[in-house]
């Protein structure tokens, strides 16, 4: 082994830079050419980007919840903002996913999907093909998971090499439609007759979610420790039965989140998450049920469905005027949201002692995790992740173990009430049919 001194060093590291620059000069590509984002231009449904040098693969995806198209560039670096919007995209944001590869994230105020991503020869230039599609459309296209394109540079990084170098979990997407996902397990005692509690770790896979300031810290990883924290804390009561939407990093289809728990006949779902602000010092949980104005739309999505002829909370709609069906499902729908919205304050009392809530903390927004028309559900924001404090607390075992608590409180709290209105209900029943 050479000895490294003052005087030596740079003699023993000469052969080592000679090697590295006959390398780069063998593969056509230096890091001196990664491409720094130099105009990026949406006109007509198509994104064009101009890099100062060549980049690597690039990496096109959609995410749901909200709608975006995203577009990972491995060798690219962040620059000139775009500045137009056009069509279905309202606006177009970027920035470092990792130390190698720039993010570009459309948001959109339509469904639409990548259609097309093509190199120019000389790989400093991307052109972004966009269509309009329809919701069922882009629901594919979130499931399909990434599109991986080459660059026509040889020698340019791939996201392969800039993933295992910033990131420590390998990219997962799923395959297959929803319908051919298996049941997750269910954990806690082996009876049908105690509550069934489904704990949603929001994001994963493809999808990070929010990034602390720092960009250490992610969403998905987040929640994933909160989910499996109350899960244990939990099924260490003996009271309930829990099962996880999911157990390690992959990505789930929104609708799946719910859909999975509603196959399970689940009696509650809470969709754990960590919220997000240009503000740094904004702090504090929150807690959201469905609103009033997404409850509406989605009752009218649902009565309008071609195959609603299925059971809703054991009532089969089959065979039913339109009418009835329409009555049926707003009155379910709104007993489920009345539940959602009890938990939510339950979970806001019983949990004050362990989560640092804001001072509005109930609020109520249509996310689609919330939209099961049969199941309370939740979602709760377990504290800012762009805020050092939060972050902080959230990512620690002990801050995890004390959401969990508090959430553990709540749910048996809420599952206690419902019993003892049973009871109280049987009782009065009892009572007239005595008289």
């Amino acid at each position: 082994m050479p000895i490294w001194t003052s005087e030596g060093k740079w003699r023993h590291k000469a052969p080592v830079l000679q090697l590295l620059l006959a390398l780069f000069c063998l593969t056509g590509w230096s890091p001196a050419e990664a491409g720094s984002l130099q105009s990026a231009r949406l006109e007509d449904g198509e994104l064009t980007l101009r890099f100062d040098g060549p980049v690597g693969e690039a990496a096109s995806f959609a995410l749901d919840g909200p709608r975006r198209l995203a577009i990972d560039i491995a060798g690219a670096s962040p620059g000139r903002p775009v500045m137009d919007s056009s069509g279905d995209v309202l606006r177009v944001r970027q920035g470092r996913f990792g130390s190698d590869t720039l993010r570009l994230v459309l948001d959109l105020g339509q469904p639409a999907v990548i259609n097309t991503v093509r190199f120019s020869p000389d790989g400093r230039s991307i052109t972004v093909a966009l269509r309009s599609a329809s919701v069922s459309q882009f629901v594919d296209a979130v499931r399909r998971g990434e599109r991986l394109i080459a660059s026509p540079v040889s020698g340019t990084p791939t996201l392969a090499m800039a993933r295992r170098e910033n990131r420590p979990y390998q990219v997962s997407v799923p395959i297959g439609p929803a319908r051919g996902l298996g049941l997750p397990r269910v954990y806690g005692p082996a009876d049908s007759r105690l509550p069934l509690v489904v704990i949603d770790a929001g994001h994963g896979g493809h999808d990070p979610g929010a990034l602390s300031r720092d960009g250490r810290l992610r969403e998905e990883e987040v929640t994933l420790a909160i989910a499996r924290a109350t899960r244990d804390a939990l099924v260490a009561t003996g009271r309930v039965r829990v099962a996880l939407t999911r157990e390690d990093d992959r990505y789930l289809v929104l609708e799946e989140r719910y859909g999975l728990a509603r196959r399970l006949n689940a009696n509650l779902f809470i969709s754990i998450h960590a919220d997000a602000a240009e503000n740094e010092h904004a702090t504090g949980a929150s807690i959201y049920t469905l609103s009033e104005v997404a409850s509406d739309r989605e009752a009218a999505r649902l009565a309008a469905r071609e195959n609603r002829a299925n059971i809703l909370n054991g009532i089969d709609l089959g065979g039913r005027s339109d009418d009835v069906r329409s009555i049926l499902i707003d009155l379910t729908q709104r007993e489920t949201m009345n539940l959602s919205a009890d938990f939510a304050r339950t979970l806001q009392r019983a949990a004050a002692g362990t989560i640092p809530f804001r001072t509005d903390s109930h609020r109520f927004a249509g996310f689609v995790v919330l939209k099961a028309p049969d199941m309370p559900s939740v979602l709760v924001e377990t504290g800012f992740i762009t805020n050092e404090a939060d972050a902080a607390r959230i990512a620690s075992r002990e801050g995890q173990q004390n959401i969990a608590r508090g959430i553990r409180q709540a749910v048996l709290t809420h599952f206690a009430r419902q019993i003892a209105a049973r009871e109280a209900a049987v009782a009065s029943a009892g009572r007239g049919a005595a008289r």
